[in-house]
C-alpha cells in the first residue's frame, strides 16, 4: 500500500511506526514521500540469526570495532550514498529529528585507521527494533554490523527486529517473511513491553557474541523439535 502524504512530524512518524507502517522517497531527488504497509513483511527472528564459518572467521579479525550511536549522520549518509535510493533530504531530517528524542540509533563498524566502514540504523519503540538501512565499505561490514546489532538487541529486550522487506542477502542470513497481519500482531506485542537500546554494554568480545548466538540457535532448534 501507497498513500502519498505531506508534512510529516517525528511525532507522526512515531505514530506510523506503532501502526505498522513506514514512510520512503522514490528516489533521492523525490521531494515527495508515501507510506509503505507491506503485504508480506521481512523480519529476523532473534534467535535465527545466521553466523556461517566465513563471517565467524571476519568477526574473529583484530582489524575493525563496533560502536553505537557515535556517527548517526555517518550511518545515514553511508545508507544514502548508493546509486539509488529512497532516503532523501526530508527522510534524512526525520530521522536526525528521531535520534535525537532517542528513538533513532546506530551502529557502525570502523577500520582499524578510524574510517567508518559499515553500519546499521533503525527506530526503537518499545520492543521493536525498525530496521531502516545497512550500508557496507568493505566486505562484510554490513554482515558484521547485523550480527552485533542482533546481538545487543537479544541483551537489550528487543523480541522484534522489522527488515521491513525481504532481500536475497537478508534471507540468507535467516531473516524470513511473514504476512502482514501476523506482523501486526507480533507488532501489538512488541510493544507493549519495554528495552532500552542505550543500556550500557560489555567491551567488545566476539568469543561472547558467538556463545550467545550459538545458545540462541540451540535453544531454537530445541524449541522446534519440542513443538
Amino acid at each position: 500500500m501507497k498513500d502519498h502524504d505531506d508534512g510529516i512530524t517525528p511525532e507522526l512518524l512515531l505514530q506510523a511506526y506503532m501502526s505498522g507502517i513506514f514512510p520512503m522517497a522514490e528516489s533521492r531527488d523525490d521531494p515527495e514521500l508515501f507510506w509503505v504497509d507491506p503485504r508480506r513483511r521481512g523480519i529476523f527472528p532473534l534467535d535465527s540469526f545466521r553466523i556461517s564459518r566465513s563471517l565467524r572467521r571476519r568477526l574473529r579479525r583484530p582489524d575493525y570495532s563496533v560502536t553505537t550511536d557515535r556517527d548517526f549522520t555517518g550511518v545515514l549518509e553511508g545508507c544514502a550514498d548508493r546509486e539509488e535510493t529512497w532516503i532523501n533530504d526530508e527522510i534524512s531530517e526525520l530521522y536526525h529529528a528521531l535520534h535525537d528524542r532517542g528513538h533513532a540509533h546506530s551502529l557502525e563498524v570502523w577500520s582499524e585507521g578510524g574510517a567508518l566502514i559499515g553500519g546499521v540504523y533503525g527506530v526503537t519503540l518499545g520492543r521493536a527494533f525498525f530496521g531502516e538501512s545497512m550500508f557496507s565499505r568493505r566486505r562484510d561490514a554490513s554482515k558484521i554490523a547485523l550480527a552485533w546489532m542482533v546481538d545487543r538487541l537479544n541483551l537489550c529486550g528487543f523480541t522484534l527486529f522489522d527488515t521491513q522487506f525481504l532481500t536475497d542477502h537478508l534471507a540468507s542470513l535467516g531473516a524470513i517473511e511473514i504476512p502482514r497481519a501476523r506482523y501486526h500482531a507480533r507488532l501489538a506485542e512488541a510493544l507493549r513491553g519495554a528495552a532500552d537500546f542505550t543500556r550500557p554494554a560489555a567491551p567488545q568480545d566476539v568469543d561472547g557474541l558467538l556463545a550467545r548466538h550459538d545458545a540462541r540457535h540451540m535453544g531454537a532448534q530445541d524449541g522446534q523439535s519440542g513443538a
